[in-house]
């Protein structure tokens, strides 16, 4: 595989195209002060921002670091002396790099840096090589023998080659003691060439951002530290486990950092993802994990709590979701919920996905309920906790062909409990549950869309009581609040709704005899009957 190595001197200029910045116009480095060296990559940065298609960058994820947020992730490590070996995948222009150079120039201790880093979009490789100039120059005035690789290379391909070193003329494995991140956030189809290659190390996992890390993490020596921003979808749902393995059996989780808001992170990006900053140790011995909140990443006082591993992934749950507990208040919630007495199958109860996919089956989609057609229910007949159908003039149909087609598709009509499967960035609550009457529609059987989940017993429909006392469990805010502290995006898969602990079916029963109709009490009265099931004394799970 080809690979260009570039090694620049302390002084040098050599390959750097067009540099935004000429030797005579770098500030003079001050021992102690270098936020001069991180403000001018991040001119840098916005220059280079101007000239890149925002189209591709917006389907492709491609977020260039802001200089606080830099900052902020370089701050995380826990030591930064003698010599590093620094991993910088998906580089840009270099902002994370001067960040870690702009702390160990101000803390001393370094007496040599070796940076690679991995960047293959033109634009952001010419400035590059102007930032690893400057770094050079800036290190060389503070005494630190600096030494930079430029890969213009695929970060997973050439990672993939060197973990898998067989033969002599395989590529030798590159081991750091550092690595920072921000990676690209993008899909990898389950049929790509990138897909493939990840198999071929034991990494299986469906996005670019969770691929760049876990390579990181096994080009790390013994010992070395890493500290990434990227979306929080990774610590919860089905596929993302493989990914939280590698991350959970290779490393130490010590420091997890998240902000208030969703675009405090990238503001002038406008990124719309809950991004989670975390810190990991390789082959570290798994102690208690430090969480920091805050509105921003220059907030000097985020909150900061210290809590035991068992706390942020519960021992009892094999999907090994990761928990971002921020405060007392969330504490409690937690222990609340997840003290509740009954899973799922305890219950005798299930949560699926819907069974309709639409354009699988499109000649037998209506958009009338006629005599030949059941009711199809998509996400957008949810509304306010109730099921709206027909919807005249919408855009989904209403109805589906009976036939023998489709028969696979449907359940039998009854009382069940529907959530969507993914809510828009707007909406206040993560989780919204539906109740779903038979008296909708005078049929046997209904569809429901792949975008809904489902609460069902055994394939059937639920009993009537249990059904209305899930509606009321499901839409307290309590259960809102706990669900958010492992789901970070906008989606609701039935593996988080599976992960979640429930009252007992006396319980539920309970709970549902106290509602009427088919519209949801107010909040306050909904929150006012779910507590009561926490002050109680919980009894032994019973079907």
């Amino acid at each position: 595989m080809f690979q260009l190595f570039i090694l620049y001197s302390l002084v040098t200029l050599a390959g750097a195209d067009n540099p935004i910045i000429q030797p005579n116009q770098w500030p003079p480095a001050t021992h102690g002060d270098t936020r001069d060296l991180l403000h001018i990559i991040d001119d840098i940065r916005q220059e280079a921002a101007l000239k890149l298609d925002q189209t591709r960058r917006s389907e492709q994820g491609q977020y260039m670091t802001p200089a606080a947020t830099a900052e902020l992730l370089a701050s995380l490590f826990d030591d930064l002396s003698g010599d590093i070996s620094l991993l910088d995948a998906g580089a840009g222009v270099g902002s994370l790099t001067a960040a870690l150079l702009q702390r160990a120039i101000r803390e001393g201790g370094v007496k040599k840096i070796i940076a690679t880093g991995y960047e293959n979009d033109q634009i952001l490789l010419n400035k590059l090589h102007d930032s690893m100039a400057l770094f050079a120059k800036t290190a060389g005035e503070h005494h630190i023998q600096w030494h930079s690789n430029i890969f213009p290379s695929d970060f997973i391909a050439s990672a993939v080659n060197q973990l898998q070193a067989t033969s002599v003329d395989a590529t030798p494995i590159t081991r750091y003691n550092k690595a920072i991140l921000n990676p690209p956030y993008f899909k990898i189809s389950s049929q790509s060439h990138h897909r493939k290659l990840l198999q071929r190390v034991g990494i299986e996992t469906g996005n670019l951002y969770s691929a760049f890390v876990a390579l990181a993490i096994k080009l790390l020596e013994p010992g070395g530290e890493l500290v990434a921003i990227t979306p929080r979808s990774f610590c919860n749902g089905p596929y993302f486990k493989g990914f939280r393995d590698i991350l959970l059996d290779e490393t130490a989780l010590r420091k997890i950092r998240v902000f208030d808001s969703r675009t405090k992170a990238f503001k002038s990006d406008k990124v719309l993802q809950e991004n989670v900053i975390f810190h990991l140790v390789k082959g570290g011995s798994q102690g208690d994990v430090e969480i920091s909140s805050s509105s921003c990443a220059e907030n000097p006082n985020p909150v900061t709590r210290v809590v035991p591993f068992h706390e942020v992934v519960n021992p009892a749950n094999p999907e090994r979701f990761i928990h971002i507990v921020t405060s007392e208040q969330a504490a409690d919630t937690a222990v609340k919920v997840s003290g509740l007495p009954c899973s799922l199958s305890d219950l005798g109860l299930e949560v699926s996905t819907g069974k309709v996919v639409d354009f699988r089956t499109r000649n037998n989609l209506r958009m009338k309920h006629e005599a030949y057609t059941v009711p199809l229910i998509y996400p957008a007949h949810l509304k306010n906790g109730s099921v709206l159908w027909p919807i005249t003039g919408g855009k989904k149909p209403n109805a589906l062909i009976n036939n023998s087609e489709t028969t696979k598709l449907m359940v039998p009509n009854g009382t069940y409990i529907l959530t969507k499967r993914l809510t828009a960035k707007e909406e206040k609550r993560r989780l919204v549950a539906s109740l779903f009457e038979p008296s909708i529609a005078d049929v046997n059987v209904v569809g429901f869309d792949n975008k809904t989940n489902y609460f069902h017993t055994q394939g059937k429909p639920l009993d009537t009581d249990i059904a209305r006392g899930l509606w009321l469990f499901l839409n307290s805010t309590i259960v809102d609040q706990y669900f958010r502290q492992f789901n970070g995006h906008t989606q609701v898969n039935a593996t988080d709704l599976r992960s979640l602990r429930y009252p007992t079916v006396e319980q539920l029963q309970a709970l549902g005899l106290k509602t009427q109709g088919n519209t949801l009490p107010s909040q306050e009265d909904i929150d006012a009957l779910v507590s009561a099931i926490f002050r109680s004394r919980n009894q032994p799970c019973r079907m």
